[in-house]
């Protein structure tokens, strides 16, 4: 039986709590050291926590807590209807 599509999954008017996850496509590294080239992307972790903070207040989310790590990040998140 196929999943049902994400709009019938959750009320956007009622608050939730969601752990979202994303990965990098072709192992790539988002932080951390590449093994293969040795280059560093440690400073992207800062860029990731600045950005997410951002985007947090402009679609009324809470982010609760979140995870950098070197090829995928986890954020904890509850949206805000009473607020957008």
């Amino acid at each position: 039986m196929p999943r049902l599509p994400r709009k019938f999954l959750f009320d956007e008017s009622e608050p939730g709590i969601y752990h979202c996850v994303n990965r990098c496509v072709r192992r790539a590294f988002l932080c951390g050291t590449d093994p293969n080239t040795g280059e560093c992307f440690e400073h992207r972790k800062l860029a990731l926590q600045e950005r997410l903070a951002f985007l947090a207040g402009q679609l009324g989310v809470d982010i609760l807590g979140f995870a950098v790590l070197s090829n995928h990040i986890h954020v904890v998140a509850r949206n805000r209807p009473d607020i957008v």
